[in-house]
């Protein structure tokens, strides 16, 4: 049994601690020294590139490549990246683990999963002219120093959009550091610049002067929540001021004239000064504390302390937490310590455990609750077993407390206790689980290729194992040698029955390295077709996608896929596509018929479709204004139907269109012959025509004409009674119904328009007799709308219809009352 304060040295009136986390991590012939390293946060992957301003020991033309090395914090290889692209200027890593490489000339490229896939960008801005000399990263950004002390920021590497900050002095920068957007007032990234013997605070709007005596500063460095900056002086003083530069919070004299090699913060609270083989942490009220090493260490700064990087051991430095000091502190009486020496007497079966309890009753729930969170502070799982023990044991004694905290705590301290084992290499602290979260964590795994370990892990919180499936997939068809049909069967087989798996994403994994067959039968067992249709697409593979979207049933899938063809197929194979597919087809006509009517005729030509062909045709000679326009339509109409003479609906339509040629000719010369060539007949209708005709006094032309076109005499007879009517030519009307005994449309249609025009004396007395084809009682109806009373009764009186009669007389008086009684007497008399 490890005693629990073997590591902790007190600096002022805290403690630090100094955790062995790995030992035996690089191989020596990796000399640190000659490496620029960069570790990502929360205890990520460690990155290391030959620093090319210093000399190698030669040792073969295979190990002089340059690459860039990710390895654990364990020292277990992740990936190798060959690196051909130009001199690293900057190496970094984002909160999500993604490792960014900024060359010389500006370009950037983020490698999103450590496995060597990175997207890349350009800083722009002047940075291929005058060159990237350093770098600086947070979380989510970074800042970029150019030969000509120009800066550029990227505020975003989801959206990286590189913007030139506010020009400051050119003079020589010793050193300098970045205050992230989060912790400034403004909101957006602050520089500060150690030039000459002053710092310069430059911002996106304006490079600031602060006016700071003793430089100048060969350290810069801010503390983890942005409140702190430790300025490292010449004569070898540490300053601790605050990032608004107006209160100095303490100062430190080394006492040597050797530049440390790098300055960090151990969380908020000390600074950590490194050389080539020692280490010097700074804390409150100026208290040292000094360390050791056999060979070069290098200091990763996290968020709750410093990783200390040597080729024998990864060590994690840290402000022992408040927790932990109060029940480990020798002489501690508080009441979390009294309950974990009571477990230690209770296996021990002393009956001082329960003295003990006694002893802290009132405080027992303060100090189960203190022994939980201390468990979950400590790597050694001895000690969280005891601590946890403790707390079962005091919640035992307790009638009412909830165990939430506690089985909480037990399920982070699994999750803690795996990913730290060598073999994964995840060192992460409670504090830093807790800021990264499980899902984040599941994701380094999945980058690492920990897949059993991922799925055990989330299946023991509670969480969706989809992506981890998916993830692993998409790697197995990038680098299996297999063949392509039993890498789908294996893939197909294991994913089988599994909830949420997207085979989309496998497939484009699998058509990104070339493997399209393997991505077209995958895609097969995608159960979305929205899914399939566009990396269908993109696969060229035209007809299937197609075939899918018809298959889902989803008419804007439809049009999308459509529409992708009609824009990337030449038009020929866009409607070879189409050809036994009339659900397409419909769409396309339906849309084009709409949009874009030379697609319609193009289609109806392909298909063979002279009747749609045709009728496209006609459709356009109508809109058309000039007759010469109207008549070359409607003789390309009749030529697309030439030749289908068995057809008897291609030939009525082709007699139509004919007739429609004949009519605009006519047109034509009336409005020549009697409108000076103004067009009044033009565009009319036949109809419209004879009755314009009949209406200016043309009605032997008229007749002539429909005589010519072969209209139906009761159709003419409607036409020229209509123009009649509307010409008032009440002559006409009288003469026509003088001359002719009977009427093709019958004689009711005349009285009905003349007393419709308002003559009721030509419409009773001239029509009203010569409707002989109706009732008594219905011509006597028609008199009396043509005010004719006294006619109605004579026509009622004549057949005798006294009730007809009554019900007259009820309907009229005065004089036609009068006479209506007269003939009911007369009848009477009879």
């Amino acid at each position: 049994m490890s005693n629990a304060t073997a590591g902790w040295e007190r600096v002022g009136d805290r403690f630090y601690r100094k955790i062995k986390l790995y030992d035996a991590v690089f191989d020596h012939d990796i000399e640190l020294e000659n490496y620029v390293i960069a570790g990502a946060p929360c205890a990520g992957a460690i990155a290391l590139y030959r620093d090319e301003a210093k000399l190698h020991t030669f040792r073969g033309s295979q190990s002089s490549k340059s690459s860039i090395d990710i390895y654990s914090c364990a020292g277990k290889q992740i990936r190798r990246i060959n690196w051909e692209k130009g001199s690293v200027r900057g190496l970094g890593w984002s909160e999500d683990e993604q490792l960014l490489v900024v060359t010389e000339d500006g370009m950037v490229r983020c490698y999103y999963d450590l496995q060597g896939d990175f997207t890349q960008f350009s800083l722009g801005n002047g940075a291929e002219e005058h060159g990237v000399k350093a770098c600086r990263f947070w979380s989510r950004g970074f800042i970029a120093i150019l030969s000509n002390n120009h800066l550029i920021a990227v505020s975003s590497y989801n959206d990286p959009r590189p913007k030139l900050l506010a020009i400051p002095p050119g003079d020589f920068v010793h050193s300098w550091a970045v205050i992230p957007p989060a912790y400034t007032l403004s909101r957006s990234v602050e520089v500060l610049l150690a030039i000459g013997d002053t710092i310069y605070v430059v911002d996106s709007t304006e490079a600031e002067d602060r006016v700071l005596p003793s430089g100048p500063y060969k350290h810069i460095s801010v503390s983890p929540n942005g409140l702190y900056v430790t300025l490292y002086t010449e004569d070898g003083k540490v300053w601790v001021i605050t990032s608004d530069f107006q209160n100095k919070i303490g100062e430190h004299e080394s006492k040597t004239k050797t530049v440390p090699k790098d300055v960090q913060w151990c969380g908020n609270d000390s600074v950590v000064l490194a050389w080539d083989d020692e280490v010097r942490m700074i804390g409150p009220n100026g208290a040292v504390l000094e360390y050791y090493y056999d060979g070069w260490v290098h200091l990763l700064a996290d968020v709750d302390g410093v990783r200390l990087i040597t080729n024998d051991v990864c060590e994690l430095l840290q402000k022992v937490p408040d927790t932990t000091e109060d029940v480990f502190k020798l002489g501690s009486t508080s009441p979390a310590s009294v309950l974990l020496d009571a477990v230690d007497q209770l296996e021990k079966k002393s009956p001082k455990a329960d003295e003990n309890i006694q002893l802290i009753r009132p405080s027992l729930p303060d100090a189960v609750t203190a022994c939980v969170q201390a468990a979950g502070q400590e790597y050694s799982i001895f000690w969280q077993k005891q601590l946890l023990k403790a707390a079962s044991f005091g919640k035992s004694v307790l009638d009412l407390y909830s165990s939430d905290d506690f089985v909480d705590m037990c399920e982070k301290l699994r999750v803690l206790n795996a990913v730290r084992d060598y073999r994964i290499g995840l060192p992460i602290s409670l504090e830093q689980y807790e800021r990264l979260t499980a899902e984040k964590l599941i994701q380094r795994l999945m980058n690492r290729r920990e897949y059993l370990l991922a799925i055990r892990i989330s299946d023991y919180l509670r969480l969706a194992t989809n992506k981890i499936y998916v993830h692993w997939a998409a790697q197995k068809v990038r680098h299996s040698n297999a063949d392509e049909d039993s890498i789908c069967k294996t893939v197909v087989d294991k994913l089988n029955n599994k909830r949420g798996i997207s085979f989309e994403h496998i497939a484009r994994a699998a058509f990104d390295e070339g493997r399209s067959h393997l991505a077209t039968e995958l895609l097969d067992h995608e159960s979305r077709a929205g899914k399939q249709v566009p990396l269908l697409l993109s696969m060229s593979e035209e007809s299937l996608a197609l075939d899918k979207a018809i298959a889902s049933g989803d008419t804007d899938l439809i049009y999308f896929v459509l529409l992708q063809l009609k824009k990337n197929l030449p038009l020929a194979s866009f409607f070879r596509i189409l050809t036994n597919r009339p659900l397409a087809t419909a769409l396309v006509e339906a849309s084009a018929r709409d949009q874009d009517l030379s697609l319609l005729k193009d289609l109806y030509y392909q298909d063979d479709r002279r009747l749609d062909g045709s009728m496209l045709l006609f459709c356009e000679a109508l809109a058309q204004t000039a007759p010469q326009t109207k008549t070359d339509k409607l003789k390309l109409a009749s030529k697309l139907l030439a030749d289908n003479t068995k057809d008897p609906t291609a030939l009525l339509y082709q007699k139509s269109f004919q007739e429609a040629q004949a009519l605009i000719r006519l047109q034509a010369s009336l409005d020549s012959d009697f409108h000076n060539g103004d067009k009044v007949y033009t565009g009319l209708s036949l109809n419209a025509t004879l009755h314009r005709l009949i209406l200016t006094a043309h009605g032997k032309r008229a007749n002539k004409i429909a005589s010519d076109f072969r209209i139906p005499e009761k159709q003419f007879a409607w036409i020229r009674l209509r123009a009649l009517v509307a010409k008032r030519d009440w002559a006409e009307l009288e003469e026509i119904a003088a001359k002719n005994k009977r009427s093709s449309i019958g004689w009711e249609p005349y009285y009905s328009e003349v007393l419709g025009a308002g003559n009721t004396k030509l419409a009773g007395g001239v029509f009203v007799a010569k409707c002989t084809g109706l009732g008594v009682r219905e011509r006597a109806e028609m008199w009396v709308k043509c005010g004719m009373v006294a006619r109605a009764g004579e026509e009622l009186a004549k057949a005798k219809d006294v009730e007809a009669l009554e019900d007259l007389k009820g309907r009229v008086g005065g004089n036609g009352r009068a006479e209506i009684e007269r003939l009911m007497a007369g009848l009477k008399k009879r």
